[in-house]
């Protein structure tokens, strides 16, 4: 067994987001994931497209370096995190303005995934409205159809990450979505970030639909319509004991990939989540 995977019932590679390292090659990237100890990553696939001298062949040079690629990303165009009202206004394939682009994105990196066999591709999908008689709604569960019916044609499933939106919200716009080919990926830290509820509640109540769940952590912020706060996993809100009881509970097994998206000390922060998720799974290993 490759030595990134975890012999484990609940875990099937233990990896990291590549942009939480923020290197500017594929041998950059390589290099530092083997500085952490880990030999998986989920890849943006933006810069693939639009950066091909660099990354254009990102996938087979980072396997010829012994990295396993689990999944990819697809970072929609437009988005304004400055705060929780711009990225809701900007967010995934909410804005019409942004749509077009977007799909033609979608089918780049559709494209590229499945030749090169990357069997995942994660977005945020945008602050789909709470109130399902928002006139917006019925928009985004169209768009959200098309992309994974991109995404089905090259034989690459999609998911959409937590964070924008409660757990009953997600679940009812994957049922009005209905396609085989979406599920979640579900990161913890996000709920706490958005104010979206207890990450634990959350993953048993998505948990059918679970296929990629990212390692991160936050605290909640006390000024109700501002951001949580990203922290270093272990020292944030997140009640991990309970959660990787809700991820061992799961009806399939999942990768689970580090993101860290704050501080200055992203390998030494990585290497601390690492560290979290091989002690849950102590004995396993």
């Amino acid at each position: 067994m490759d030595g990134n995977r975890v012999k484990s019932a609940v875990m099937q590679h233990l990896a990291v987001c590549s942009w939480s390292l923020r290197t500017d090659s594929p041998d950059a990237l390589a290099d530092a994931l083997h500085r952490c100890g880990i030999h998986a990553v989920q890849l943006a696939l933006v810069p693939c497209v639009e950066q091909p001298a660099t990354w254009g062949n990102a996938v087979a040079q980072l396997r010829a370096r012994g990295i396993t690629v689990v999944s990819g990303m697809l970072a929609t165009v437009g988005e304004d995190y400055s705060s929780l009202q711009t990225i809701e206004l900007t967010g995934g394939v909410r804005p019409a303005t942004t749509w077009a682009r977007n799909q033609e994105l979608a089918s780049a990196t559709a494209a590229l995934a499945g030749d090169h066999g990357v069997p995942l591709v994660t977005l945020h999908a945008g602050f789909l409205p709470h109130d399902r008689s928002n006139t917006e709604r019925a928009a985004m569960i169209d768009r959200l159809r098309v992309i994974a019916d991109i995404y089905a044609a090259r034989g690459v499933r999609v998911a959409f990450e937590t964070g924008q939106e409660d757990a009953n919200t997600l679940l009812a716009a994957l049922g009005d979505i209905a396609h085989p080919n979406v599920g979640v990926n579900f990161d913890p830290a996000n709920m706490i970030l958005y104010g979206m509820g207890d990450p634990v509640a959350a993953l048993r109540a998505l948990a059918p639909h679970v296929w990629q769940i990212h390692v991160k952590d936050a605290v909640p912020t006390s000024v109700p319509g501002t951001w949580g706060r990203e922290v270093v996993a272990g020292s944030g809100a997140v009640d991990w004991p309970a959660f990787f009881a809700a991820v061992a509970a799961l009806p399939r097994t999942v990768d689970l990939v580090i993101e860290r998206e704050a501080g200055p000390t992203r390998e030494a922060d990585i290497m601390v989540a690492a560290s979290l998720v091989r002690s849950a799974h102590a004995g396993t290993m």
